[in-house]
C-alpha cells in the first residue's frame, strides 16, 4: 500500500505544478500573443527606457570623442617661487595653436603651462586679454603638446533651454572631467571683473567646479557653444558660459588687434526712472534712463555739450533704458562713427551729435 501510493502522490504533484505553469503568463523571450496586458507593457518600457538611455549615451560620447583632445589644463604662475598657484582650463581653437579660457584664469599671472590630453606640458603665452568678457586667447605649441585637436567655435550656433549640453574640463585638477545637463535659460547677464556687463552669458546645469573655468560648453554635435565662466558658491546646477556668439567676436578681435575695440563717450551715469508725463509728452515708452553724474574734460561726451543731470534715453535709434543698455549699445556702435543721442535737459527734449572714440 505504501510504495503504490507514493508514485500516485508524484503523479498528483506533477498535475497541479502543470495547471499552475498553463495559469502563469509566459514573460520570456518567446512570450506569444497570451502574455499579460502589464508585464508587456513593462516590456516596452523598459525596452523604451534603454534606448532612450542609449541614445544620450551615444550623444555624450559622441561631444567626448571629438572634442575632448581639443581640451587642456591651463596651471598658473603668480609668484616667484613654488609650483602653480592657479588652474584652470581652455579650449584649442585654431590649428595653429590658439586656445580660448578665462581672463579671470590667466590674470596677474607671470608663467603659464598648459597640459594636453597626452600629459605633456608646455609653456603658453597671452596673446589678448579681454576682462569686460572673461575671455583671453592663449598661444600654443602644438607639435610639442601631441595629438591635439581642435574645438568649434561657431558664432552662429544657436541653442535652446532644454538643448543637451555637454562641459569638458579640470576642475580641481582632474582632467578631463566630463559633465552633462541641459541649457536653463539664455540671455543673462553677469559683471565682469572689471564692473563691466557681459552679455550672451548662458545658464546650464552641467555642474562644474574650480578649474572648469575657461573650457567648453558643447552642444550634442560637439560644436563649442559657449565657455564656461562662472558658478554661484554653495549652489547646485548653476553654471555660466559665455555664448558663442560672444566669443567667437572676441577671439577675432583679438587675433587680429590683441585687444577688443569699444566706443567711449567718457560719461558716468545712473539708471533713474522718468516722470511720466515728462516721458508721454516727448514719446519715450521706456520708465526709466540714463541720468549723467558726471563727464570727462575732452571726452566725447564733453566736446557734444553734454553736461550733469542730462538724462540720456536714446543712442542712435536704440532707445536706452539704463546704463546697462547704453553699454550693450556702445559695443555694437564702432569706435569714429559719428551718431546721435536723445537727451532730455530740464524739461526739454535735445539731440546731440557727437563722434564716440576708442578706449
Amino acid at each position: 500500500m505504501t510504495g503504490a501510493a507514493r508514485p500516485e502522490a508524484a503523479a498528483a504533484e506533477a498535475a497541479a505544478e502543470a495547471v499552475t505553469d498553463a495559469a502563469r503568463p509566459d514573460t520570456g523571450p518567446d512570450a506569444g500573443p497570451d502574455a499579460g496586458p502589464d508585464e508587456a507593457v513593462a516590456d516596452a518600457a523598459a525596452a523604451d527606457d534603454g534606448a532612450a538611455l542609449d541614445a544620450y549615451s551615444r550623444a555624450v560620447t559622441g561631444v567626448v570623442d571629438a572634442l575632448a583632445p581639443a581640451v587642456v589644463s591651463v596651471d598658473v604662475r603668480r609668484g616667484r617661487r613654488g609650483g602653480p598657484d592657479g588652474a584652470g582650463s581652455g579650449v584649442v581653437v585654431t590649428p595653429d595653436g590658439f586656445a580660448l579660457t578665462n581672463s579671470h584664469v590667466v590674470a596677474g599671472s607671470r608663467e603659464l603651462r598648459v597640459r594636453g590630453a597626452s600629459g605633456a606640458s608646455v609653456a603658453a603665452s597671452v596673446v589678448g586679454d579681454d576682462p569686460a568678457t572673461d575671455l583671453a586667447v592663449l598661444k600654443i605649441d602644438l607639435a610639442a603638446l601631441g595629438p591635439v585637436a581642435v574645438g568649434a567655435v561657431d558664432g552662429g550656433a544657436r541653442v535652446r533651454p532644454g538643448q543637451l549640453v555637454v562641459a569638458i574640463g579640470n576642475p580641481l585638477g582632474f582632467a578631463s572631467t566630463v559633465s552633462a545637463g541641459v541649457v536653463s535659460a539664455l540671455g543673462r547677464s553677469l559683471r565682469g571683473r572689471d564692473g563691466r556687463l557681459i552679455d550672451g552669458v548662458g545658464q546650464h546645469t552641467a555642474p562644474l567646479n574650480p578649474g572648469s573655468s575657461g573650457g567648453p560648453l558643447a552642444d550634442s554635435r560637439g560644436r563649442v557653444v559657449g565657455i564656461n565662466t562662472a558658478i554661484i558658491a554653495r549652489s547646485q546646477g548653476l553654471g555660466f558660459a559665455v555664448g558663442a556668439e560672444i566669443a567667437a567676436w572676441v577671439l577675432a578681435e583679438l587675433l587680429a588687434r590683441g585687444r577688443v575695440r569699444r566706443a567711449w563717450l567718457g560719461l558716468g551715469g545712473a539708471t533713474r526712472p522718468l516722470d511720466r508725463r515728462l516721458a508721454r509728452a516727448h514719446g519715450i515708452a521706456a520708465a526709466t534712463a540714463v541720468e549723467v553724474m558726471s563727464v570727462e574734460a575732452g571726452a566725447p561726451a564733453a566736446r557734444a555739450g553734454l553736461r550733469d543731470g542730462d538724462v540720456v534715453h536714446r543712442l542712435g535709434a536704440r532707445a536706452i533704458a539704463g546704463v546697462d543698455e547704453l553699454v550693450r549699445a556702445l559695443r555694437e556702435l564702432p569706435p569714429g562713427q559719428p551718431t546721435s543721442v536723445g537727451v532730455l535737459r530740464r524739461g526739454q527734449a535735445l539731440t546731440v551729435a557727437l563722434t564716440p572714440v576708442e578706449r
